[in-house]
């Protein structure tokens, strides 16, 4: 679990934080421009979905590795990158995804 720290200051003026926990997720997601293979970071009781709908404009995604549109070419490889949310144009949790021959009848 990853934790957020968010400061929090009493009436003498002392600063407290609180901890956020935070779970990650291995997602595939895919931009306008790009296919990303990395781990966006939701609290434990909430969705992914949550996670998009916050009113943040940017997404953290750690662990990133960023190809071409066709998701075929390895372009970067980071620890971090900051992805517009209004460029997401799908995310698929890694754990969702069947073997092709599953779904098929």
């Amino acid at each position: 679990m990853d934790n957020v720290v968010l400061p929090n200051f009493e009436e003498k003026g002392k600063l407290f934080t609180e901890v956020i926990s935070k779970v990650a997720i291995d997602v595939i997601l895919q931009t306008s421009t790009n296919r990303i293979h990395g781990k966006i970071h939701i609290r434990p009781s909430e969705r992914l979905k949550d996670e998009l709908d916050r009113s943040e404009i940017v997404l953290a995604v750690t662990d990133a590795e960023i190809y071409d549109l066709s998701g075929s070419t390895l372009l970067y490889k980071t620890k971090f990158v900051a992805v517009q949310i209004s460029q997401i144009v799908w995310v698929l949790p890694q754990s969702e995804i069947e073997p092709e021959n599953q779904g098929a009848e």
